[in-house]
């Protein structure tokens, strides 16, 4: 059930980074009856997924700017989807605005992604905006428990889920990063500022002898889910394929699939499991 808008609401505003799950946010809400405006990143935002909805391409620290566009429509309500690359104090270049809001984020501006993104949303609700999250307008994009297609973990693979848990839940502590690459008990890269496909890039180079890794992806403990659920898609599917995986488990109810049809399609063309688990539990649908 996508949420409704009360009549002064106005219509969502979605402050958009890389990927296709901005434009699959603003199809949903446009079929439950919700206008839609996007703030679209400059440099991340890709044109040809905000272009069919109203946008404003705006710079990252430009929040004066930022502020005023979403206000002019009257959104009161946000979605923060996409990924955005975290840019250096340097390259930040903030408006007046900008450099106002960066002093009340504080010291969570140089801490990991989930406690900037929980000071940004802290934030936006004292700017009077209400941060919802992108789950609530892709409930069908969610994960399920269970494989997702055809192949599923044998007990080789399932240990490296497990062992895989253990590392993503002790970098999630540490607001590391969501996901690893583990293979025979042998940890090949862990997911830092770089990314799932740069990880997966390093993951492949360090690959050993013997059946491919797996690539495990969760929500790091305590995270505010309003902000950057761990994401896969078609284009994960592929990166793991060319670093020599066999697999992906992701933490079901808390991971967001980009066109989950084609998702399912390219692991059992690439013969690639996909498997939702539940952390505590373990791995679901071992072979």
């Amino acid at each position: 059930m996508i949420p409704a808008s009360g009549p002064a609401g106005g219509p969502l505003g979605i402050l958009a980074g890389g990927g296709p799950l901005p434009g699959e946010v603003a199809a949903s809400a446009a079929r439950a009856g919700r206008e839609v405006f996007i703030v679209a990143f400059q440099d991340f935002a890709e044109p040809a997924v905000v272009g069919p909805w109203p946008h404003e391409f705006v710079r990252l620290a430009a929040a004066g700017r930022i502020l005023s566009a979403l206000r002019a429509r009257r959104c009161s309500e946000l979605v923060l989807i996409g990924p955005v690359r975290r840019p250096s104090l340097r390259d930040l270049r903030p408006d007046a605005e900008g450099t106002r809001i960066l002093a009340r984020i504080g010291r969570a501006l140089f801490a990991g992604d989930d406690g900037l993104l929980a000071a940004l949303v802290r934030v936006l609700g004292e700017e009077g905006f209400h941060v919802r999250g992108a789950h609530e307008f892709l409930p069908g994009s969610l994960g399920r428990p269970g494989p997702l297609g055809r192949h599923a973990p044998d007990p080789e693979a399932s240990a490296d889920i497990r062992r895989g848990i253990e590392v993503v839940q002790a970098l999630g502590r540490l607001d590391v990063g969501q996901g690893c690459v583990v293979q025979n008990g042998l940890v090949l890269a862990v997911e830092a500022l770089e990314g799932t496909d740069r990880m997966l890039e390093r993951a492949g180079s360090l690959r050993q002898p013997g059946p491919g890794g797996v690539l495990v992806k969760l929500v790091k403990p305590g995270q505010d889910r309003r902000a950057d659920l761990p994401t896969i898609g078609p284009r994960t599917v592929a990166a793991a394929r060319a670093a020599g995986l066999r697999g992906i488990a992701f933490e079901a109810g808390g991971t967001l699939l980009t066109d989950p049809a084609r998702l399912r399609e390219a692991a059992d063309r690439d013969e690639l499991f996909l498997v939702g688990i539940h952390p505590s539990d373990g791995p679901c649908g071992e072979n």
